[in-house]
């Protein structure tokens, strides 16, 4: 859990990020922006990969508020779908997001092709218990469940970082995320 005097820290940093991107934001900057010492900043995070890390995990985990949680409702696949693509929409339209695409995109290029991030990790662990307990009411298809969200988280990496390469000649965002959402429902159904 991330302390109110972190949550400034990190908004400081997201708002320096906003203003003149990742390179050019530095722990002292941040440490300005919140009206700490530099020396306050540095306890917290050694540097700034490691606040950027945990500045990005509290972003996307944002997200996460847009998808279904309560595995007390009947959950089925289409719930799942609305939430899903709901959470890629917003993810898509997070100014950070876009800061960070249009001035520093090879900071994402290693949680696309070489690891697995603590985001990516905590949208797993929160989508898993839903595919499962959809699948123990007979909702969702059966199948390793882990599989299944992987699978689907994959498939949200490139609607939410390329939809704008698939958009025109009379296809809309709209479309794409109507049509994700019926492939996931499709997906999803037993």
């Amino acid at each position: 859990m991330t302390s109110p005097r972190h949550k400034t820290y990190l908004e400081a940093a997201r708002d320096s990020i906003l203003d003149v991107g990742w390179k050019r934001t530095t722990l002292t900057e941040v440490a300005r922006r919140a009206g700490v010492s530099r020396m306050t900043i540095y306890r917290a995070w050694p540097d700034m990969p490691t606040l950027l890390a945990d500045l990005l995990t509290q972003e996307w985990l944002g997200v996460l508020d847009k998808v279904p949680a309560s595995v007390e409702e009947e959950v089925t696949p289409r719930r799942i779908a609305t939430g899903v693509v709901a959470a890629v929409t917003a993810l898509r339209d997070n100014p950070l997001l876009h800061r960070i695409i249009d001035l520093d995109p090879e900071l994402l290029l290693p949680y696309l092709v070489e690891r697995r991030g603590r985001s990516q990790q905590a949208i797993l662990d929160f989508l898993v218990p839903l595919v499962t307990a959809g699948q123990e009411s007979g909702n969702v298809r059966a199948g390793d469940p882990v599989l299944l969200v992987r699978t689907l988280l994959l498939s949200c990496h490139g609607l939410a970082l390329s939809v704008q390469t698939m958009v025109g000649d009379g296809i809309t965002e709209a479309d794409l995320n109507s049509t994700f959402a019926d492939l996931i429902t499709g997906g999803l159904t037993p």
